[in-house]
């Protein structure tokens, strides 16, 4: 029997970059950072600010829940009840860096235009996490 509260769990990526917690901040919270490492998008740090991010496959709608410069941002993603949230702490003139992608439904509910379950889209984010995190925000942050 299944546990109807059952949830896919949530994505967590840490890492520490070569860089200060100012330089990391500034690639996270601002439109033209986030555009160098994720996606075009029309962010702006500003609690309550609706804004789309412009994936390959489709224009997402977003809106920033909470902004703690320069330790912590939040904001929804899609119209799934996705959330993400960057968690910065300095560490003698490096950055950890943590990214959370939460607010996943349950496992084998279907969603999206593809029709695939959480937990299929999950795992796919999961890796792509690890890329975007790891190389792209890295590059930009300690290049």
């Amino acid at each position: 029997m299944t546990n109807n509260q059952e949830k896919v769990p949530e994505i967590r990526k840490t890492t520490v970059f070569n860089a200060s917690i100012e330089k990391v901040w500034q690639a996270v919270s601002s439109s033209e950072g986030i555009a160098e490492w994720f996606m075009p998008n029309d962010f702006e740090p500003k609690e309550g600010h609706e804004f789309t991010l412009h994936s390959p496959y489709e224009k997402s709608p977003c809106k920033v829940l909470e902004v703690n410069p320069p330790t912590g941002l939040t904001f929804t993603w899609g119209v799934f009840g996705w959330k993400v949230s960057f968690e910065l702490k300095e560490l003698e003139g490096k950055t950890e860096f943590t990214l959370i992608h939460s607010g996943w439904g349950a496992p084998n509910e279907v969603v999206g235009p593809a029709g695939e379950t959480h937990t299929v889209i999950r795992d796919r984010m999961n890796n792509g996490w690890e890329g975007i995190v790891n190389d792209r925000l890295r590059k930009v942050v300690e290049g």
